[in-house]
């Protein structure tokens, strides 16, 4: 259980700020129809994620438990200094066909986004730290929810509310930490 627990906090708050988030303030001022938009970013978030921990499930299966530690150590550590440089949105990220739907707009604009992202990287990390696929995978997707769900819902008044640069320093913080206990448990082993 605390692998969902952790991968949700962490992806939650990594989402804070992070161009997937930004990208759900501009669907919902642009379509101005939340639920469809909601659903999207669902539907496009469990895809890329299960894809993700996937590969870090993969992963583990190739590399020597001493080596993946000091793979996760690394990661943790980069991610934490990744957490505090301030994401942009590309205008290629944006950009929608004309004919497609909301909800099939959102799927495609998210998935796009989500490729190489913080927190899917994250999802493959956790993955592999982690013994427990679904746990991450549910948790990740459950903390990006928690981040974009109100920021389609409320649009730019959640933006406005959370301090962002304090929230990437929790979450740098979240990830050394991370980074320190994998260190940790070379060093008990």
């Amino acid at each position: 259980m605390s692998a969902f627990f952790i991968s949700t906090g962490v992806v939650a708050l990594a989402e804070i700020g992070d161009k997937t988030q930004l990208l759900a303030l501009l669907l919902a001022a642009r379509f101005r129809k939340p639920l469809p938009i909601v659903a999207g970013i669902f539907v496009a978030t469990i895809v890329n994620h299960a894809i993700a921990g996937s590969l870090g499930a993969w992963l583990v299966t190739l590399v020597s438990p001493d080596v993946l530690r000091w793979v996760l150590v690394a990661s943790f550590v980069g991610m934490a200094v990744w957490m505090l440089i301030p994401d942009k949105i590309d205008e290629d990220e944006i950009r929608i066909r004309d004919g497609a739907g909301v909800f099939t707009a959102t799927v495609i604009a998210f998935f796009m986004a989500e490729m190489g992202d913080k927190t899917q990287i994250a999802t493959v990390m956790l993955a592999a730290k982690y013994d427990a696929l679904f746990a991450v995978v549910a948790g990740t997707t459950v903390g990006m929810m928690l981040a974009n769900a109100p920021a389609v819902w409320i649009g730019h008044k959640a933006a406005n509310v959370l301090p962002t640069r304090a929230v990437h320093i929790v979450s740098a913080c979240l990830f050394a930490g991370l980074g320190i206990a994998a260190a940790m448990g070379m060093a008990a082993a």
